[in-house]
């Protein structure tokens, strides 16, 4: 089976009036259907950047981007808009939701989008809404919500159009200690489910739930690794059986 997303050479650079800044020297990587990677660095590094070629917010300035079977790297932003819509489900930091709209109308907005008829939007938005545990929130405005319920909010609406990838922007960087571990949590049993995630952060705990690293510097990928903490969870759970 072909790998979900596949990128060769990737650059990126700015014209900031005569600097030209190379957010992105050369990034080539693999990710096949299914995985949870965790992709880190410090500010500057391009992670941001990647993301946002990942997420089809821009378009790389060299190199090619094959996102499930379609080269995406060279595309009118109307494409790229179509793109994001079907194939990568956004959770950000921010939580990024309408104020004056109920959790149901957030998580269905996508589908008005997708062309799907309200009555099937509604049915959709209350299953993903049910499924991240927030039933009995529906009605809710973003104001009426806790820091973790509007994650929640927003986990849901990133999974309503059955997209291939989920990309997490730093999700728990707003939340504190323990709903970040609900938050986890959930993402991890979306992982299980078979989705495929993709998560952005700069916190350590956070990357470590995540079955592989990828370590960005200087624009470039400094280290691209099998989480070893996983694996000997994996491992155990194997010989346990």
């Amino acid at each position: 089976m072909a790998p979900l997303i596949i990128l060769n050479d990737i650059g990126r650079k700015y014209v900031i009036g005569t600097e030209i800044i190379h957010a992105l020297k050369s990034v080539s990587l693999t990710i096949n259907k299914g995985e949870f990677v965790a992709l880190m660095g410090p500010s500057g590094s391009g992670k941001s950047t990647l993301m946002n070629i990942l997420g089809c917010l821009d378009t790389p300035t060299k190199g090619e981007y094959i996102l499930n079977g379609i080269n995406v790297s060279h595309m009118t932003d109307n494409d790229l808009a179509d793109v994001r819509n079907k194939e990568i489900g956004f959770v950000f930091q921010t939580f990024n939701l309408l104020p004056r709209n109920t959790a149901l109308d957030n998580v269905a907005l996508p589908l008005i989008y997708a062309g799907v008829n309200r009555e099937q939007r509604r049915e959709r938005a209350k299953q993903n809404l049910t499924n991240v545990g927030l039933g009995n929130r529906m009605d809710h405005k973003p104001n009426e919500l806790s820091g973790g319920q509007r994650q929640r909010v927003a986990v849901a609406r990133a999974l309503v159009n059955n997209p291939s990838i989920i990309l997490a922007d730093e999700p728990t960087g707003n939340l504190d200690t323990k709903t970040s571990i609900e938050i986890m949590g959930l993402i991890e049993d979306i992982h299980a489910r078979g989705n495929t995630i993709i998560l952005v952060t700069h916190e350590e705990d956070i990357a470590q739930h995540a079955h592989r690293i990828v370590r960005m510097r200087d624009g470039l990928i400094e280290n691209d690794y099998p989480n070893p903490s996983i694996q000997r969870v994996d491992r155990s759970k194997i010989l346990a059986e």
